[in-house]
Parts: structure tokens; sequence; C-alpha cells
């Protein structure tokens, strides 16, 4: 009997075990989109400062789409994603801040007042954009509409997208993975050493 209920608790702290890490990393081959679904740098955004953005400037690098807020647990990540932003760049590596009240009601600020906060409190030179809704449903932005084809969509502030040259989700990372974090740092380089069609 003990043997049994032994076994019983080790497949399940396995079984637990391999949830988390495809939660942390999905491949990228669990990422096949459907025909048709585009290119991330097909879309059109607004910038934080309301002006037009089209995000085929961004086509040939690697980006990193995060949803942030100003008010949650999560938001001293920005003092790491602005540290990733400035290593990585000349490499060819771009960060883009959607800010998003869709968790906690953390992101409850105007353009302006996230703009502040995200100048003062964590110098942040990375390109932000107008707030969004990132949760399905008829105000979805599109930019996460187009990411959730992918099968992943946040469930909390600050997940993380990488996506390749050619703006097709390569892996996603929910919160908790710190922009350091080896397996995000693995999956932008290896997005970094694959070449744009």
């Amino acid at each position: 009997m003990r043997v049994l209920l032994l076994t019983v608790v080790a497949t399940i702290v396995l079984a637990a075990g391999v949830w988390a890490r495809s939660t942390i990393l999905a491949p990228a081959k669990e990422f096949s989109m459907p025909m048709g679904s585009g290119s991330l740098y097909d879309l059109k955004v607004t910038t934080l400062a309301g002006k037009p953005a089209d995000l085929a400037d961004y086509k040939g690098k690697v980006t990193l789409v995060v949803n942030v807020a100003s008010q949650c647990g999560y938001t001293p990540q920005y003092a790491g994603l602005e540290k990733l932003y400035r290593e990585l760049a000349p490499k060819g590596v771009v960060i883009l801040g959607f800010p998003s009240n869709d968790f906690g009601g953390q992101e409850p600020g105007t353009a302006e007042e996230i703009g502040q906060f995200c100048q003062k409190n964590y110098g942040v030179t990375f390109p932000m954009f107008a707030k969004v809704v990132t949760k399905a449903g008829q105000d979805q932005s599109p930019v996460y509409a187009f990411l959730g084809e992918s099968g992943m969509l946040p469930q909390w502030n600050f997940s993380k997208y990488v996506v390749d040259k050619n703006g097709k989700v390569e892996a996603f990372f929910p919160s908790r993975v710190a922009p350091d974090g080896p397996e995000l740092r693995a999956a932008i380089e290896k997005a970094l050493a694959s070449s744009a069609q």
C-alpha cells in the first residue's frame, strides 16, 4: 500500500512538473500558425503618444511583445526589460510594451501617466503603445488576436511572446519568467539565429 501511494504521488509530481514546464515555454512547433494568419508585422497600432505606428518597421528583427501594467507585483520587470532592450537592441532585438488594464485593474492610468511612470521609475526607452485589451472578445486588440492564434493568451500582466524576424510567434512565457530568465534568453537567441525570409 505504501509503495502504491508513493508511486501515485511521484506520478502526480512528475505530471505537475511537465505541465509547469510546458506553460513556461512551449516549443516553436506548437505555435504553427493557421494558413493566411499573416504576420505581426502586417499590423498597424497607435503609440503611447497617440501617433499611428506600423509594426512593419520591426520586420527582420526579433520582437519581444509584453503586456505591461504600472501597479502590478511584476511591474519591477520593467527594469529587466529595459536592461535586456539596451543589451540586445544592437543585435536586432526590439521590445514592444502594450499597457493593459485587463488583470486586476492594474493599469488604470492615462497614456500620459503611463509614459511618465515608465520614464521616471525605469527610464524606459523601448517602444510603448496605447493601452489595449488582450483578452479574447470583440474589444481585443488585433495584436493580441494575432498572438492568440498561437494558442496562448496572457493570463496576467507581463506575459511575453518571442516573435521571429518574419512576424511569427516563436515562444510564449508567462509573467513569472523574468526578463533575464535563461529560457527566455535561449528563445531570443534561437530566433536571432534563424534567417528572415
